[in-house]
C-alpha cells in the first residue's frame, strides 16, 4: 500500500511535467496514467515556450525536467517506434544526458573516501572544473604523481538513491502495464524495465566500466583502426575511474577531422568496420556510441569513450542477425521471415510466407532509397509496426543493439552524408556470412555439437554403472546381458561404444586443422 501511494505521488509529478509540456500522450498506455494525463491537462499551465515544438521535443524537454531517471529513460525509449513512432524516437535520440555539475568539493571528497588518503597522494593537479556532466558522472582532468596525464571520472553523490526511487515507480507502472493492458504484454515492459535498470546500475560501478573497457581493449589489441585509453587502476574504485587522457577530433566534427589531414569518409568506414567487428565477431559491443564518445586521431584511429553501456549478444543470436540482415540486403524476405520463427521470434503457428510479405511491405520504402539514405536501424524498427498481427515478442537483449545502430549510424551520417556505412562495410559482411553461414561452418558445427555430447558421454556411462550396482546392492538381480548393456557393454566389448565418437573425433580434427 506505502508503494502504491508513493507510486501515484511520483505519477502527479511525471504527469506535471509531461503536462507542462504538453506531451501527456506517454501516459495513455496505462490506465492509471490517462487519469493522470486528464488530472494534468486541467491543472497545469502549458509552458510557453513549448509551442511550436514537435511532440518528441516536447517530450524530451518534460524527461529532462524530470531528471536524470528520466533522460536515460528517454535515450531507451528511441529504439522504440513501435511504441511513440519514427518521428518522436528520432527526436529523442538526439536528448543530451547532460546535468550542471556537481561541487568539485564533492569530488574530491569522494575520491579521498574511496582510496583512504588525500587527493595529492594520488594526482599532483586536478582540474576542479569538470568537462563533462552528465546524470551518473562527471569527469575531470589530472595529471598523476609521476607525472601522466588523465581523466577521471567520478559518481554523482547519492546517485544510487536517487535512481532507486524512481526505479520503483517505472517497474510499479510496468507491472499495472502488464496487469491492465494485454495487449501489451508482448512488448515485456517488466522484462524491458528489468533490463533498463540493470543497465543502469552497471553504470553506477565504475570498476566494472574499467573492465569492460580493458576487454574492449584487449579484443581491438591486433586491430589498429579502433583503440581504447588505458586503464589506471590504482586509482580506480566504485566511485572513481581514472583512464589515459586522449585527444583529437570529435567524430561529427567534418572539419576537424579534414584539419587532421584524414578523409571523413574513411574515417566511416573505419567506424562501420569496428562496430561490426564488435557485434559480430566479439559479441562485445559498446551501446552508448554517440559523437561525444568517438573521437579520430591524427593517425586514422578511432578512439571510444564512456564504456558504462555495453552490451553482449551470444553466437546464436550473432547468427540469426547476421540471416536478417542478409535477407534483407538481398531482398529474400522468406529468408528472413524462416530466421524469425526459428529464432523463436514468431510463433511457429503464424505463417511464414504471410510474415515474408509483411517484413517486404516495411523493406522496400526503405531500401529502396539512395544508398546514402538506406538506414539499417530505421529497417528493424520498422519491424515492430507488423509485429502485433504476427504476436512477435519483444526482445530485450537487443534493444541496446538497436540504439548503438542508431548512434552509428547518426555519426556516419554527420560525418559524411552521402555514404552508407553498411554499404561501406558489405565486404566485410560478407566474409563473415560466409565463415559463419557457408557450408563448412555448418558442419564444424555440426561436429562441434557431436564433440560436446561425446564429452559428456563418460559421465553418463559412470551413472549408469552407479545405477547398475545400486540395482544389485538392493536386491534386484539382473541378467548378465542387461547389466552389460546397462552399463553400456553390450557383449562386454565397451571399447565398441567409443568407436563413433572416435571416428567423430578424428572427423572433426581433420575439418579444423586441414
Amino acid at each position: 500500500m506505502i508503494r502504491t501511494i508513493r507510486s501515484f505521488i511520483r505519477l502527479f509529478v511525471i504527469a506535471r511535467s509531461l503536462a507542462r509540456y504538453d506531451a501527456l500522450f506517454l501516459l495513455n498506455v496505462h490506465p492509471a496514467g490517462a487519469i493522470a494525463a486528464r488530472v494534468g491537462r486541467t491543472l497545469f499551465r502549458r509552458r510557453p515556450e513549448s509551442a511550436g515544438l514537435r511532440p518528441g521535443q516536447r517530450l524530451a524537454r518534460a524527461l529532462t525536467e524530470l531528471g536524470p531517471t528520466f533522460i536515460k529513460f528517454g535515450q531507451a525509449l528511441s529504439t522504440r517506434a513501435d511504441l511513440l513512432g519514427e518521428e518522436v524516437t528520432a527526436d529523442l535520440a538526439e536528448l543530451q544526458d547532460r546535468l550542471p555539475p556537481f561541487p568539485a568539493k564533492a569530488a574530491r571528497a569522494s575520491i579521498e573516501a574511496d582510496f583512504g588518503v588525500p587527493l595529492s597522494a594520488l594526482y599532483s593537479s586536478f582540474d576542479d572544473t569538470p568537462v563533462a556532466a552528465a546524470s551518473i558522472a562527471q569527469v575531470h582532468f589530472a595529471v598523476t604523481a609521476d607525472g601522466r596525464e588523465v581523466a577521471v571520472k567520478v559518481l554523482r553523490p547519492d546517485v544510487k538513491e536517487k535512481f532507486a526511487k524512481d526505479f520503483e515507480v517505472m517497474f510499479w507502472m510496468a507491472e499495472e502495464v502488464e496487469r491492465w493492458a494485454p495487449r501489451l504484454r508482448r512488448l515485456k515492459p517488466i522484462e524491458v524495465m528489468a533490463t533498463f535498470a540493470e543497465t543502469v546500475r552497471l553504470e553506477m560501478d565504475l570498476r566494472l566500466e574499467a573492465a569492460a573497457a580493458q576487454e574492449l581493449a584487449e579484443n581491438f589489441a591486433e586491430i589498429p583502426s579502433f583503440r581504447v585509453p588505458a586503464v589506471d587502476w590504482q586509482r580506480t574504485s566504485e566511485h572513481v575511474l581514472t583512464l589515459e587522457r586522449v585527444g583529437g577530433a570529435r567524430v561529427d566534427d567534418p572539419a576537424g577531422v579534414r584539419a587532421l589531414g584524414l578523409d571523413p569518409t574513411a574515417v566511416v568506414q573505419s567506424a562501420a568496420e569496428t562496430f561490426f567487428t564488435m557485434v559480430f565477431r566479439h559479441g562485445f559491443f559498446h551501446a552508448d556510441m554517440h559523437p561525444g564518445n568517438l573521437f579520430v586521431e591524427a593517425n586514422g584511429t578511432v578512439i571510444g569513450l564512456d564504456f558504462g553501456i555495453m552490451g553482449r549478444i551470444d553466437s546464436a543470436t550473432q547468427r540469426n542477425l547476421g540471416e536478417m540482415l542478409l535477407g534483407f540486403l538481398t531482398r529474400d524476405y522468406m529468408r528472413v521471415a524462416e530466421v524469425h520463427v526459428r529464432a523463436g521470434y514468431v510463433p511457429s503457428d503464424k505463417s511464414v510466407p504471410a510474415f515474408a510479405q509483411a517484413c517486404r511491405s516495411i523493406a522496400e520504402p526503405i531500401l529502396g532509397k539512395p544508398i546514402a539514405e538506406i538506414s539499417i536501424a530505421r529497417l528493424l524498427g520498422q519491424l515492430f509496426y507488423i509485429t502485433e498481427a504476427f504476436e512477435m515478442q519483444t526482445q530485450p537483449q537487443l534493444l541496446l543493439l538497436q540504439k548503438s545502430m542508431l548512434l552509428a549510424e547518426g555519426v556516419g551520417r554527420r560525418l559524411a552524408p552521402e555514404t552508407n556505412m553498411w554499404e561501406m562495410a558489405r565486404p566485410l559482411i560478407e566474409s563473415w556470412f560466409r565463415e559463419r553461414l557457408g557450408p563448412e561452418a555448418r558442419i564444424i558445427e555440426t561436429v562441434s555439437s557431436v564433440l560436446e555430447s561425446a564429452a559428456r558421454l563418460p559421465s553418463l556411462v559412470e551413472r549408469l554403472d552407479t545405477l547398475a550396482a545400486s540395482l544389485e546392492n538392493g536386491g534386484v538381480r539382473l541378467h548378465p546381458a542387461s547389466a552389460r548393456a546397462l552399463r553400456g557393454e553390450p557383449n562386454g566389448r565397451r571399447w565398441l561404444v567409443w568407436l563413433p565418437w572416435v571416428l567423430v573425433l578424428g572427423l572433426g580434427a581433420a575439418l579444423i586443422w586441414r
